[in-house]
């Protein structure tokens, strides 16, 4: 089923699920059949999409949980980092909550986190400015990127190359190959003195760059020049809330929510804004992703909340 303007105004609300506290990270597997999330009360929340429910709960009240990742190619283990007491990034196998591996070597809070969509490499971004690369097979991180500030980072959808944006002006672009040279490209864009990048994603097809920030507006790059293709704004976010923002998966489409609960959606080839839908949440949504495989996709604040297209609407 193709992506349209009117199949997303058509999606409707299939599930949602409370918690007590904020949803402050979602990630669906690459095979879209499961999801998992973490939130502000520590707990690590996994879902079956076929049957649109959840189907285990697992705890990290000593360290909390943020920034969780599905490992690649993978629905039994993820890793994740702490929002609570240390810089450690954790393995965790969620079949039977063991731990499979720490990766201590960031010494301020991880910021970002992204799995190759390729191999058992991932990335970590951190407030002590530097973008480390790991090897789930490894403790050790196998390299370090000195930043100038604090950076976010992402992979490309090829697992060749990685985006840091480092403090909110500034895209470096990395070859995972030869990091120790150095970027190969940098593209400065800034939105305004007072707004702070939040994170950052490259499209599906690997042409476009989207960077969402805790201000007013997100903005989408050409992600070979870095020059600016739309700024999208028009939705609420007066408290500076840290908003994800996302592409659909035939990166035609980006959708971000907002601090009143609705979701706003724009083309990526028009500029145009193509839908509002209101999701009903009481605070903020915190995380919005589309499903990879799948025809739906998924909003949290305090609640979890699944979307499905309603073909009669059609």
């Amino acid at each position: 089923m193709r992506i349209t303007d009117s199949l997303l105004r058509s999606f409707r609300i299939a599930r949602t699920y409370p918690n007590t506290q904020t949803v402050n990270c979602l990630d669906f597997s690459q095979n879209g059949e499961n999801a998992v999330s973490s939130s502000d009360d520590d707990c690590i929340f996994i879902y079956d999409i076929r049957e649109g429910k959840p189907i285990g709960t697992l705890f990290s009240k000593k360290y909390g949980v943020d920034h969780i990742r599905y490992a690649h190619g993978d629905t039994e283990t993820v890793v994740y980092s702490s929002n609570k007491l240390d810089d450690t990034i954790r393995y965790l196998s969620l079949s039977d909550n063991k731990y499979i591996r720490y990766f201590p070597g960031h010494t301020a809070r991880v910021i970002a986190l992204s799995m190759s969509p390729v191999d058992d490499t991932f990335i970590s971004g951190s407030l002590d400015k530097t973008v480390l690369i790991w090897d789930l097979r490894s403790p050790s991180y196998q390299g370090s990127v000195s930043t100038l500030g604090k950076p976010i980072c992402c992979f490309d959808p090829a697992g060749l190359i990685f985006a840091a944006g480092v403090e909110s002006q500034v895209i470096q672009l990395y070859d995972i190959r030869a990091f120790d040279k150095g970027p190969f490209a940098s593209f400065e864009t800034r939105f305004s003195r007072v707004c702070e990048w939040t994170g950052i994603k490259f499209s599906n097809n690997g042409e476009q760059i989207l960077i969402s920030s805790n201000g007013g507006m997100i903005r989408v790059l050409n992600a070979f020049n870095g020059s600016v293709l739309h700024t999208f704004s028009g939705y609420n976010n007066s408290k500076g809330e840290s908003l994800e923002a996302c592409f659909t998966p035939d990166s035609q489409f980006v959708m971000i929510g907002s601090e009143d609960g609705r979701v706003h959606m724009w083309s990526t080839e028009s500029g145009m804004k193509v839908a509002v839908l209101d999701g009903k949440h009481q605070g903020p949504i915190s995380t919005l992703q589309f499903n990879p495989r799948n025809m739906m996709f998924a909003s949290a604040c305090t609640n979890m909340t699944f979307w499905l297209p309603c073909l009669d609407d059609l």
